[in-house]
């Protein structure tokens, strides 16, 4: 798990989302998702699950909830970026 409970695969099927400017795909653009980190239905059944996707009645489109949008809109940092950039500053004095 990496983020808010979220697995790397289901992290990937919503920056599909990002990545097309969509608020609906449709499951097959969420199985052509070819990308390391995956995609897919599963990851995206999933997060009809945790609340980050709706599913209409036959399953075939899912569209993001605010829950998914909030998600979307953070641009989250690695920690050790900030402890570097202040350890090279340490060395430089």
């Amino acid at each position: 798990m990496l983020i808010r409970g979220l697995e790397t695969d289901e992290i990937r099927v919503l920056q599909e989302f990002r990545r097309v400017t969509a608020d609906a795909l449709s499951l097959a653009a969420i199985n052509a998702i070819k990308h390391p980190a995956g995609g897919g239905e599963a990851p995206a059944r999933s997060l009809v699950t945790k609340g980050y996707l709706t599913a209409d009645p036959a399953g075939e489109i899912f569209k993001l909830t605010p829950k998914a949008k909030e998600f979307l809109a953070s641009e989250p940092k690695p920690e050790f970026e900030e402890g570097s950039a202040t350890a090279g500053d340490a060395t430089s004095e």
